[in-house]
Formats: C-alpha cells, structure tokens, sequence
C-alpha cells in the first residue's frame, strides 16, 4: 500500500521539468549569494595592503554584480515553483471534485457538507504550500547549509567543528517540536471542518432558525466551535513560540563560540581578519536555514497533515459504477422504457437491516402509467430511487428492455429517466437555465432551446406565473430556489425532467405542494408529453393517481393490492379505504 507522500508524488511528477527549471534557478540564487562572503574576504584583506580606489570599486561592483544575479534567479525560482503549486493545487481540486461526483448518493448521507467544503479549501491550501513553497525554501536551504559548511571549513576546519558543536541540539528540538506541530495542526483542521459544518447547516437552515427563533442558540454554538478552534491555535501558537527562539538559542550559543575563539585565532595570526569576518558571514547565513528549518517543518507537517484529511474521501470507493460487466455504451441501443421488478427486497446499509422493500415484482409496458399508493414509509420513494440507481439494487431484480440496470451504463440509464424527487432542488441560476438543466452544458458556447424551455414551462402550468416576474425567464431564483414558491419549484422541477425528453419518467410525490385545481391543469397538459413514455407516479392524493393505468399499493413494503382506481375500490381494501377518508378529510375541509 502506497504512503501518503507516495501518492502526492505523481502530482508532482507532471511538472518535473519546470520544477527542475525552478530547482536549478534556486541552486544559482543560493550558489550566488555564497560568493559575496568571499569577495569580502579578499576585500577586508586587502585593505591592509593600502588598496587601490580602483580595486575597491572593482570590488564593490564585484558585490553589486552578485546581488543583482542572485536577485534574478531568485525571481525566476519564485516565478516558476509557486506557479508550479498552484497547478498543482488546480489539479488536486479538480480530482477532488470529480471524486465526488461519482462518490453513491449514500455517502453524502453520512458526512458533513461543511467538512467537505473545508478539506477542499483549507486542507488543500495547505497541501499547495507543502509542494510549492515548502520544497523551494527546502532546497535553498539545503545548499546554503552545504555549501556555507564547505566554505567555512576552508576557512578553519577547527573553528567550523566548533560553530557545529550546537547542531545535535537543532536535530533533537526539530523532531520534538516537528510531531507535536503536526498532532496540533491535524486538530486545528478537523476542529475548522466542525466550524465549516456549523456555518453550512445554519446558512441552509436559516428559515426554520428564524421560524423558531433560535439565533442566540445558533450563534453560542458557532461561539463555541470558534473558542475550540482558538484553543487549538493557541496551543500550536505556543508551540512555534518556543520552536523557533529555540534555534535562534542554539545558533546564538554557536556565533559566541566563533566570535571568541576566532578572535583569539586572528590574534595568533592563524586566520586573517578577512577569513574571520568571512566565517562570520558564512555562520550568518546558515543561520537562515536554521531558523527557516522550523517554519520549512511547519509548513511539512501542516501540509502532510491536510493531504491526510484528502485521502479517504479521495480512497472512498463509489458503491454505484460501471463496473467490467457493464454494457458497451456503443452497444446499447436506444432504451425503450419497458421496466420490470422481478421478486426486488431491498434493505438500506450492507443489507443486513430490515428490508424496506419486500419481494415486489412489476411489469410496466413502454408508454403504461404505474401509480404507487400507500402510507408513509411504505417503501414508495425508496422503490423509485432504485430506478436509476440512487441507490443499488440486488443484481437480477430490475431490468429494462429485458435488461438487468446493473450492466446498463449509467449515463445511459440516467439519461433516458426523468426523475422528480419529493423535494426538488433548483440551482442559484435563472429559471430558464434551471427548466434546461440535463438538456445542455453551461461550460459550451452551445445555447439551450429557449422555445422548448417554454413549451415545457406551459405543460408544467408554469408559464403564466414565470410571465408575472420581472424578468421573466431569465429571473434568478436564489440558492435552492428560495424566491420561488414550494409550488412553482416542483414545477420547474417537472418541467426540467421533461426537457431530457426521458423514456421513463418518474414523479415522486411531485404535486403536493399545489393545489388540487392547478393539479388538474397539470395532469391533464402531462396527459399528452406522458402518453409514449413509461411513467411512475407516487402521491398522497387519489386524485393524482385515478387515471392511471395501473395502481399499485404498497403496505410495509410488500404489495399488497394492485388494480385501476375501480377495481380497487370495488374490492374495498387498502386503496379503497385511503379513498373515504381523503373524502372525509375534503369534505371537512370545504364544511
């Protein structure tokens, strides 16, 4: 099994040649600014001997040079790595958000949105600065820390033993500090998730937290996540506090010993004034490493951390996919809407629980209406879910066209259903947009058919109040459709799965938040678009289901009746018994 590190490195890999490119202009920055020490040397020196102005301005020019040249590369390796990371970061994103869209409905049931949403920005930033920034100061200080060593070693390798003497201590305290930072920083995450799902649920919920008047109960949860995640911070705060004056302490300790004993060596004339000065220089920048060594580990072990939190969502397998046996979609031919359920049980989870549907068998013929009726938790949106698999079924349980749906692609069986869930869900777009989604992609140049958008908005009964608002068609309808009535969102809804000019349609429960005069104008407009298609419609009225073909009644998910709207009532079970009190209830409700 690959490590995390192992699975970041292909990431990497696809820009190996400019990040190459990037790595050798860091070589040249580093390599550049190690000459400068150097030239002073020969400068200090030589100033004992009466120097010239001419050699001084050599000199000086000399050290100009160095700087401009370190200066250039160092733009170049910022330039090329950071745009490197963001690519990187762009890459990782767009796998993360393609995952998820495969990832099974189920999932989504069982995390937190808010927790999503943070692993794809804050842990995902965190990675960028791990690939990017992170490997550029890491090999910058590299070569400083090497080739300042090398240097001061030709200088004096008795007093560079010495300036090392403290460089046990650097290792001890940068393994401590190093796991106790990454611990720190994997609660700081996980506790900006718990925030992110906070922020989420009350922004989504904001109307019943107004309705119910909670806004103080609201914000003293937010205040207590947000004190959790200050605690956290303040104790990595206190971490880094003590990491860094650590190594400063250890270089400190390091520059007193040289200073000391590389007077006394200047006195006995072992070294120049020049090499001191130069040794000194040398010990000055490898400082730099040293403390960049704390917050180069920092942001490693922040960065591991956050690809961490990525990886099981990213290792999460999709319970619904094509699989080896599923058919060519070359080879599928155009699906004709033929459904049946052959002995289908069916249980939420690995299955193990009690079963939500119950040997139901089923034939509806291409262009038949299949109404199914029975009381709540019966097992009716349960069974439509597993049409176009929302959720999977047993293998050899449903077919269409006499073929099992586990071996139809699922771009195939999904674009030949029309699916109206019990709450539909609109898109912060315009309603326009909204009617034609499923009918053509936002990212093309290729418009929708505005005409057919208002043909289906006429069959839905709802042109005449698209015609009211300001903007007609192109009006926005907010996130989730909140601008828009319970009413009018189901009919987009209708009017949106009908633009996929679907074989099979399926309505769960899609008029129930109409009234029974503008449900009769709908179903007999969708008389008309359903007559060729296979059509399932589940509703609590029997006035929604009564010109069905046929009707099938559900009871703790089993069928236990099944007929036209006559014959059930003649046989005077189930059905016929939710028909007189529906009856009832109208009647009291227009007394």
């Amino acid at each position: 099994m690959q490590s995390p590190l192992q699975r970041l490195i292909p990431y990497v890999l696809r820009y190996r040649l400019r990040l190459t490119l990037g790595l050798a202009c860091v070589f040249g920055t580093a390599s550049v600014s190690l000459l400068s020490p150097w030239v002073l040397k020969y400068a200090i020196d030589d100033l004992s001997a009466m120097v010239t102005r001419v050699k001084l301005a050599q000199y000086a020019g000399l050290l100009l040079g160095i700087a401009v040249t370190a200066g250039c590369f160092r733009f170049l390796s910022r330039r090329v790595i950071v745009a490197v990371s963001r690519e990187i970061e762009y890459d990782l994103r767009n796998d993360f958000y393609a995952h998820l869209q495969r990832l099974s409905v189920s999932y989504f049931q069982s995390v937190r949105t808010g927790d999503i949403m943070s692993r794809a920005t804050n842990d995902l930033s965190a990675v960028r600065l791990m690939v990017g920034p992170a490997i550029m100061y890491s090999a910058s200080t590299l070569i400083v820390f090497v080739v300042a060593i090398a240097m001061m070693l030709s200088i004096d390798m008795r007093l560079t033993l010495i300036a090392l003497i403290p460089l046990p201590l650097v290792t001890l305290s940068v393994k401590f500090f190093g796991a106790a930072i990454h611990r720190r920083f994997e609660h700081i995450q996980a506790q900006l998730s718990e925030i992110s799902a906070v922020v989420q649920e009350s922004l989504s919920g904001v109307r019943v937290i107004r309705a119910y008047g909670q806004e103080r109960a609201e914000l003293n949860r937010f205040a207590q996540a947000n004190q959790e995640y200050l605690n956290r911070n303040r104790g990595l705060i206190i971490l880094q506090g003590l990491f860094s004056p650590s190594l400063s302490l250890f270089l400190g300790l390091s520059a007193l010993l040289v200073l000391w004993l590389g007077s006394r060596s200047v006195v006995l004339e072992r070294i120049s004034v020049g090499e001191l000065v130069a040794f000194n220089a040398y010990l000055v920048m490898l400082s730099w490493p040293v403390i960049a060594f704390g917050w180069i580990t920092n942001m490693l072990q922040r960065g591991m951390a956050s690809w961490k939190r990525m990886l099981p969502i990213l290792d999460t397998v999709p319970e619904i996919a094509d699989t080896e046996q599923t058919t060519n979609p070359e080879q599928v031919e155009s699906i004709q809407g033929r459904l049946e359920l052959r002995h289908l049980t069916f249980a939420y989870g690995d299955g193990d629980g009690s079963p939500v549907l119950r040997d139901v068998s089923l034939r509806i013929d291409p262009g038949q209406t299949v109404a199914l009726v029975g009381a709540t938790g019966s097992g009716k949106s349960t069974l439509l879910n597993l049409i176009p698999r929302l959720y999977d079924p047993p293998p050899g349980t449903i077919f269409i066209d006499d073929v099992d749906i586990r071996e139809l692609p699922l771009a195939s069986l999904r674009g030949a259903i029309g699916f109206v869930p019990q709450e539909p869900f609109l898109f912060s777009d315009t309603i326009a947009e909204n009617i034609a989604f499923g009918s053509f992609d936002k990212t093309t140049d290729k418009a929708f058919d505005q005409i057919a958008v208002q043909r289906m908005a006429a069959v839905a009964n709802l042109d005449t109040d698209i015609k009211e608002f300001s903007n007609e068609y192109q009006t926005i309808v907010g996130e989730r459709g909140i601008t828009l009535s319970g009413g009018q969102k189901q009919r987009t809804a209708i009017a949106r799965a009908l633009m996929v000019d679907p074989r099979i349609i399926i309505l769960d429960d899609a008029l129930s938040a109409v009234d029974t005069y503008t449900e009769e104008r709908i179903l007999s407009q969708l008389n008309t678009e359903l007559r060729d298609r296979t059509t399932l419609i589940v509703s609590h009225r029997i006035s929604t289901v009564r010109q069905a073909d046929l009707i099938v009644v559900l009871q703790n998910g089993s069928v236990v009746e099944r007929g036209s709207h006559d014959e059930l009532l003649a046989y005077g079970g189930v059905y016929a018994d939710l028909h007189r009190k529906q009856l009832l209830e109208d009647e009291l409700a227009t007394s």
